[in-house]
């Protein structure tokens, strides 16, 4: 009979210990939904809608003159942005050639089209390699633009300078500050 009342109180010990262990996880864990509640609501204050996988297409008169990738996109309506991650953007140009941007963060202009893009910047095309760290692009004028420093390469030449304009119609180009070239023997001009 002792050893009965042992077990019956060992087991609704457990039972109390099992009940309190319960309570204070459920409890944690509700602290951590009100935490994220707070979160939530902070971001959808700022950003009207937050979206996956993006794809958009820039046309003018029927042609079109770049499409955009980004893994996720949000929306500030009071701006009129687009904050994008892990963008590509394709620039066509005249010729059916065209241009390959990737960035890793940037925002696309809703009102305009222009697009700014930061961080591990390239921009390729059939010849030559872009890099630099933040690059804007004009949809107006069709150029794009950076102010900070940037490295053009292909086989036989590498470029830098402080700043850079390229004209995505005219595919004239213009360095400006510090600019330094080399050039190997398979020039051909």
């Amino acid at each position: 009979m002792a050893e009965r009342l042992k077990i019956k109180l060992f087991l609704i010990s457990i039972i109390i210990i099992s009940s309190g262990i319960i309570i204070a996880v459920f409890s944690a864990y509700r602290g951590i939904l009100d935490k994220t509640a707070g979160l939530k609501s902070t971001i959808q204050n700022a950003a009207k809608m937050s979206l996956g996988k993006v794809h958009h297409t820039a046309t003018r008169d029927g042609v079109i003159e770049w499409s955009l990738d980004a893994s996720s996109a949000r929306l500030l309506d009071k701006k009129k942005q687009l904050i994008l991650d892990d963008i590509s953007v394709i620039f066509y140009m005249k010729e059916g050639k065209e241009a390959y941007l990737t960035a890793a963060k940037g925002f696309l202009y809703t009102d305009s089209n222009d697009i700014e893009v930061t961080g591990d910047i390239v921009v390729k095309n059939n010849n030559y390699v872009l890099k630099t760290e933040k690059l804007n692009y004009e949809h107006n004028r069709r150029i794009l633009f950076s102010n900070v420093s940037v490295e053009i390469s292909s086989d036989s030449e590498q470029l830098t300078a402080d700043s850079i304009f390229f004209d995505l119609n005219t595919k004239k180009t213009r360095l400006e500050g510090n600019v330094r070239g080399v050039f190997s023997e398979n020039i051909k001009l």
